[in-house]
C-alpha cells in the first residue's frame, strides 16, 4: 500500500510540472493565452516540438489520477459505511469554487471547474458495474470525437484564415485588475474548453477507476503496464508528433484525442519504474513525491509564479525576453518547478498537508463538525446526568 501511494505521489508530481510544461509557453507569450497552441501565427519547428513535449499528456495524465483518486474515496465510503456520493458532492463544491477563484484571479485555462462538473457526473457512475461504465465512457468519447471532428474539419476549411490575433497590451503593460476584468467579461470564450474537458474527463475518470480495479499499481499489474506503454509512447506518441506539426488547425485533435492516450503510456512506464525502485528514494524521488503530495497547492502556485515572472504587472519578463524565445521558456519552467519542489520540501517537514490542502480539509469538514456539535450539545441536555435526578426526591 505504502509502494502505491508514493507511486501516486511521484504521477500528481510529474502530473503538475508537466502541466506547467503547457501552460508556460502561455505565460512567456507577449500576445497571452490568445496564443494558445500556436493559434496566432508561424512559432517554429524548435517551440513546436517543445510544445509537442508537454502539451495535453499531462493534463490527460492528471485527469486519470483524479479518476483514480475518485474510486479510492469511493472505496473509503464503502468501507466506512458512508452514504455515495453523499459528502463527496460538497468536496466538488468546493473545487468548483476553488476553480472559479483561480480562473477569475491567476490564469484563464484552469481545468478545475471541469473537473468539478465531470467528478459530480462520474460520481454517480464510480459504484456501477463495468457495463456501465463502459457504456458511458463510449457514449462520453464518441462525444469527444464528433466535437473534435467539427472542430477541425471546420479548421480546415478556414484553411488558415482563422488563425489571426490582435495585437494587446493587456498581459506586457496593463495591470492585474485588468486581466480580471477581461476573463469576467469574456468568461464564456476561456471557459468554452469545457466542452472538451468534461466528455474527457468522463471518460478518464473512469478510465482511471477501472485501471485502479485491474491492478495498475500491483504485481499482477506488470502485463496491463506494458500495453499501456506500447499504446500511448509506442503508437499514439509517433501520431501525436506529426498531429504537432501538421499545422494548427490539427491542434484539437493533438490535444484531446491523441495526447490522452500517450498519458495512458506514461502512466505505465512512470509506474514501473516506481514500483520497480528498491530501498529509500532519493532526493529528487521525494520532491517530486512532495509535489504530488501538495498538488493543488503547487499547481496554484505554479500559475502565480509564472504570471508574476511573465506578465507587465510582474517583472514582465515576457516581452523583455521575447528576442529569447523559445530557449529561455524551458529554463523559465525548470526554474518554477524547482523553486516549488523545494518549498513543499520544506513546507512538509513540518505539516502533513499543504496550505491549500489544510483549508480544503477545514472546508470540507466545517459543516459535517458543526452539525456534530450540535447533535453533542443536544444529547448532552437530554441525558440524564445533565437533565436532573433520574428519579423524583423522597417526600416528608
Amino acid at each position: 500500500m505504502t509502494r502505491r501511494i508514493d507511486a501516486l505521489d511521484v504521477l500528481r508530481g510529474v502530473a503538475i510540472m508537466g502541466t506547467l510544461g503547457t501552460n508556460i509557453w502561455i505565460f512567456t507569450n507577449p500576445g497571452g493565452p490568445a496564443e494558445l497552441m500556436g493559434l496566432g501565427g508561424d512559432i517554429g519547428v524548435v517551440e513546436t516540438f517543445l510544445r509537442f513535449l508537454s502539451n495535453g499528456k499531462f493534463l490527460g495524465l492528471l485527469t486519470l489520477l483524479f479518476g483514480i483518486g475518485l474510486e479510492l474515496q469511493y472505496r473509503s465510503a464503502v468501507r466506512k459505511g458512508m452514504t455515495w456520493p453523499g459528502r463527496y458532492l460538497w468536496r466538488a463544491t468546493l473545487l468548483f469554487a476553488e476553480g472559479a477563484l483561480h480562473y477569475i484571479l491567476i490564469f484563464e485555462f484552469d481545468v478545475l471547474m471541469g473537473y468539478a462538473i465531470t467528478s459530480m457526473i462520474v460520481a454517480y457512475l464510480i459504484g456501477r458495474s463495468d457495463r456501465t461504465a463502459r457504456i458511458w465512457m463510449i457514449a462520453a468519447g464518441t462525444v469527444l470525437v464528433s466535437l473534435v471532428g467539427l472542430l477541425t474539419l471546420g479548421l480546415l476549411a478556414l484553411d488558415g484564415r482563422a488563425f489571426t490575433s490582435t495585437a494587446t497590451t493587456l498581459y506586457t503593460q496593463d495591470g492585474w485588475t485588468d486581466q480580471v476584468a477581461s476573463r469576467l467579461q469574456q468568461f464564456l470564450l476561456y471557459r468554452l474548453e469545457l466542452v472538451f474537458i468534461i466528455p474527457l474527463g468522463v471518460v478518464l475518470f473512469l478510465l482511471g477507476s477501472r485501471l485502479l480495479r485491474a491492478g495498475v499499481f500491483d504485481e499482477r499489474g506488470a502485463g496491463l503496464r506494458r500495453k499501456l506503454i506500447v499504446i500511448g509512447l509506442g503508437v499514439a506518441a509517433p501520431l501525436n508528433l506529426l498531429t504537432s506539426f501538421a499545422g494548427p488547425a490539427w491542434f484539437a485533435v493533438d490535444r484531446y484525442i491523441l495526447a490522452p492516450l500517450v498519458a495512458l503510456g506514461l502512466l505505465g512506464l512512470i509506474s514501473s519504474i516506481v514500483l520497480g525502485m528498491s530501498g529509500s528514494p532519493g532526493v529528487v524521488r521525494t520532491a517530486v513525491a512532495n509535489v504530488g503530495h501538495m498538488a493543488l497547492s503547487c499547481y496554484v502556485f505554479q500559475n502565480l509564479a509564472a504570471s508574476a515572472l511573465c506578465y507587465g504587472w510582474g517583472l514582465g519578463l515576457a516581452a523583455e525576453l521575447d528576442w529569447l524565445r523559445p530557449w529561455w521558456v524551458p529554463v523559465a519552467w525548470a526554474g518554477i518547478c524547482l523553486l516549488f519542489a523545494m518549498l513543499a520540501s520544506l513546507w512538509l517537514r513540518r505539516f502533513e498537508r499543504g496550505p491549500l490542502e489544510l483549508a480544503w480539509q477545514w472546508a470540507y469538514q466545517a459543516p459535517w463538525a458543526k452539525r456534530a456539535e450540535v447533535t453533542d450539545q443536544t444529547s448532552r441536555k437530554t441525558s440524564p446526568s445533565t437533565a436532573g435526578p433520574s428519579t423524583p426526591p423522597k417526600a416528608g
